[in-house]
């Protein structure tokens, strides 16, 4: 017996800063990413998809939502599927990144590493194998939509392929990446971003 997971990456987001001593940045998707997350829908409402699950970010739950909408299914979110820089105070998408600079430097000024991981990287993996495991427990011969992030699906692809860097690999905005999960411990990965359903609604 496995689990089929359909792994897909958020649409895209808005630009989003915050100053509060308790605040971190969430965004949801911007016009563009709800054009991207409504094709994509469109395109997996005939796999066979028994569950969705998404991260409890904004930008993954609002990006299943379309599908979920299509398949009268429920979301579960789980917070272990979110991504790795979840603390941060400043999400910029790479397409809005401004020329002069600015937003790669303030990125940088701490050190990447310590921006794109929140809580240090062995936890953010821990935390991600945790959740994918707990959505194949509990989804014992299913087909499963999950809706999270990049950083969190090279990470858990890391996991399976065994390739050093995770920055090694990039996954796009409604990308689809596939994996099955038997029970007998074995991931296999049938295909990584897959794009050609929102070709067109991508900035490259």
């Amino acid at each position: 017996m496995s689990v089929d997971l359909i792994i897909v990456r958020h649409a895209r987001p808005t630009r989003h800063e915050v100053e509060g001593e308790h605040e971190t940045a969430d965004p949801p998707l911007s016009g563009l990413g709800h054009q991207q997350a409504e094709r994509t829908a469109e395109y997996l409402k005939s796999e066979g998809i028994d569950h969705i699950v998404a991260s409890t970010m904004k930008r993954a739950h609002q990006t299943a939502m379309p599908l979920a909408e299509l398949l009268d299914l429920e979301i579960e979110l789980i917070d272990d599927l979110k991504e790795s820089d979840h603390k941060s105070k400043a999400y910029v998408p790479v397409e809005e990144m401004d020329a002069d600079g600015e937003d790669v430097a303030r990125f940088l000024e701490g050190g990447m590493r310590e921006n794109l991981f929140s809580d240090g990287f062995e936890a953010f993996e821990e935390r991600v194998l945790r959740g994918f495991n707990h959505v194949i427990d509990s989804n014992r011969s299913k087909t499963v939509a999950v809706f999270c992030h990049g950083m969190t699906t090279m990470v858990y692809l890391r996991s399976i392929m065994k390739f050093p860097d995770p920055l090694a690999m990039i996954v796009d905005y409604c990308s689809i990446t596939r994996v099955r999960a038997a029970f007998v411990g074995v991931r296999s990965v049938r295909s990584i971003n897959e794009t050609h359903h929102v070709r067109d609604l991508i900035d490259w």
